[in-house]
């Protein structure tokens, strides 16, 4: 059986942006001090020493850390959108958490449209090349090529990191998710609703996931989209639209994840900042 991705209605889960999540709690294990996973043998130094709260969890199940595991005794719970909220302490997001989350998501998007081609892989593998260098990118694809052969449950992945990862992170894979859709050049309208459905289920509001759609397909309405404003705004609400943008998608929200992710953020800010020329000099202010 071909391995497959769980979409559910995006319409069920839509959120506003600053919404508090609902949930009930599930057990998640955050931190493991000792693993016996093969997998960490394959991957190696790359993961060990870089996983924090992706170790338990859906998005650890999958890569194989959360099974055989001798947990520490500090856990922490995550919530899932099925039930009343519950207070919880969240640890910091690493660059390894980040990156595994994508390679997690790229793989469900590139499974939309059916079985991803070796040309397409080719594309994907550049992209990362672009985005984080040769050797990171070489152990990127051993993992994906992992992830395509698996069923990923994206509803519960997708919890697992909104509970975890803040915002301006969340964003940033989403961001990363257009730009591996649109790597070879074609985008299926399947791996768009796959992407819409992952941003309802990581709290994104409509108008951040058109903002950073706009960012990669153009139509007449595009920079104002970018800058989550409208064409009936005024000259003073596009400058306030540009400011509040500017601080949304400013590089430093995502300094933590170190400087290799900060690229992909700087060109999201760099689109804010051309979307906002290019309307100015529309309008001459």
């Amino acid at each position: 059986m071909a391995a497959s991705v769980e979409v559910v209605p995006a319409a069920a889960v839509r959120v506003e942006a600053g919404d508090k999540e609902s949930a009930s709690a599930t057990k998640l294990p955050w931190q493991a001090s000792k693993y016996t996973s093969a997998r960490m043998t394959k991957y190696g130094k790359w993961l060990g020493g870089t996983l924090g709260w992706a170790f338990g969890g859906p998005v650890g199940a999958l890569l194989g850390f959360a099974i055989g595991a001798v947990i520490d005794t500090a856990e922490f719970e995550v919530q899932t959108m099925n039930g009343g909220a519950q207070n919880m302490r969240r640890p910091p997001s690493t660059s390894g958490d980040f990156s595994v989350s994508l390679l997690v998501l790229s793989a469900a998007v590139m499974k939309a449209d059916g079985r991803p081609m070796k040309s397409e892989l080719e594309y994907i593998r550049n992209f990362f090349v672009t985005q984080f260098g040769e050797s990171k990118a070489t152990q990127d694809m051993l993992v994906l090529k992992d992830l395509l052969k698996k069923e990923i449950p994206l509803l519960q992945v997708c919890t697992q990191i909104r509970q975890f990862m803040p915002l301006p992170q969340r964003l940033q894979l989403l961001h990363y998710l257009f730009g591996i859709a649109k790597a070879d050049g074609f985008v299926d309208k399947r791996e768009v609703e796959v992407i819409y459905t992952i941003s309802s289920y990581l709290g994104i509001a409509d108008p951040e996931f058109n903002s950073l759609k706009a960012m990669y397909f153009r139509d007449v309405n595009s920079d104002y989209k970018i800058l989550e404003s409208e064409a009936s705004a005024s000259n003073d609400e596009i400058k306030k639209a540009y400011r509040k943008m500017a601080l949304k998608y400013h590089p430093d929200k995502v300094s933590q994840l170190g400087e290799e992710l900060q690229k992909g953020a700087k060109e999201k800010f760099l689109k804010v900042q051309q979307a906002y020329d290019n309307i100015r000099k529309q309008r001459g202010f």
